[in-house]
């Protein structure tokens, strides 16, 4: 019988898990990790037993929404066992993340296995350009794939933008035009500075959600809407188009007052806060009990005292947190 709702120091229930499935992935984005990745020993990565005993015991603890993350979820190895699992826990959300790279085979059996939601990631439409920000992709794969999971029937799909000043911000427009076209909600997101790069400046290349707001009203009226993902988007509706667009705004407009979310990474440390060190390691108490959930449920519990009232991102390009995008998977 589940317990009472997991609340923070803050009255904040959080009831909403991204869990990292890996930390690798077969592209290679800018933004993300370096070009020349060291990934972490099979041995430091849980299990996808562990991952589906530890959703297990969010469900138990109240959690309503799982999303699989990376690296890219569908390079893991028997990812549709993991699905399965999950998906047969009742949650009211069960969402992926994806670079869309693998979903031309496996955007049907992901349905099947009961994932209900995609949010599949699409930062250019220029092949030459995406092959440039994702070092290893190839934009053909991907929009192959997106055609796939509409087909496939989700209840919703999403494309994510990460928008880059001189990189990508003059395609907002006909990226917007794709999103109706495929009639795919859409979300454009400000660049978190996770990891060091020495790619590009984050600081010079930092887009804010207003400023993609004033390109695309150039195009489209905005209306503000009161949807609820339960996640940190504020969404818009256009009057022509039944498609939503999303704005994930760190830096310009923080999220933190309606946090309901944490994060387990590949290694099993439980992250109360993208912008924050504050972790639990949920590994070592997974493998000293391999049978009782109890300590499991008691660490998870004690954990949301760590969870903080915000984060302190900045926008000059300093980099406050370590480790990469893919250790946690956004």
């Amino acid at each position: 019988m589940p317990q009472a709702p997991l609340t923070d120091r803050f009255g904040r229930t959080v009831n909403y898990v991204r869990l990292s499935v890996t930390d690798r992935c077969d592209f290679r984005c800018v933004y993300c990790m370096a070009e020349d990745m060291t990934f972490l020993p099979r041995q430091q990565v849980l299990t996808l037993e562990e991952i589906a005993r530890l959703a297990r015991t969010f469900v138990s603890l109240g959690t309503e929404k799982i999303r699989l993350t990376g690296g890219e979820p569908l390079v893991r190895k028997d990812i549709l066992e993991l699905v399965r699992d999950i998906g047969q826990l009742g949650l009211r959300d069960f969402a992926m993340t994806t670079n869309g790279n693998q979903l031309d085979r496996l955007a049907q059996p992901l349905r099947q296995a009961g994932l209900k939601r995609l949010n599949i990631s699409l930062d250019s439409l220029d092949p030459e350009r995406f092959r440039a920000i994702t070092r290893t992709g190839r934009l053909p794969q991907v929009l192959t794939g997106i055609d796939a999971a509409r087909e496939a029937g989700f209840d919703g799909i999403k494309l994510n933008v990460v928008v880059m000043k001189g990189r990508n911000d003059d395609e907002i427009p006909e990226l917007i035009e794709f999103a109706r076209r495929k009639a795919i909600d859409i979300s454009f997101i400000e660049e978190m500075p996770l990891g060091t790069i020495t790619e590009h400046h984050r600081g010079e290349s930092l887009c804010t959600s207003e400023e993609v707001r004033t390109i695309i009203r150039q195009h489209h009226e905005l209306v503000p809407t009161t949807a609820d993902s339960g996640g940190p988007a504020r969404y818009y509706r256009m009057p022509d188009s039944n498609i939503r667009v999303g704005f994930i705004s760190p830096h310009s407009h923080n999220f933190c007052a309606t946090c309901n979310r944490v994060r387990v990474t590949v290694e099993g440390r439980l992250l109360l806060c993208l912008g924050n060190e504050h972790s639990v390691d949920l590994r070592r108490v997974l493998r000293a009990n391999p049978i009782d959930d109890d300590r499991l449920r008691d660490a998870i519990t004690q954990a949301m005292d760590l969870k903080p009232e915000r984060h302190h991102f900045s926008s000059d390009g300093d980099v406050q947190i370590l480790r990469f995008m893919n250790m946690t998977g956004g």
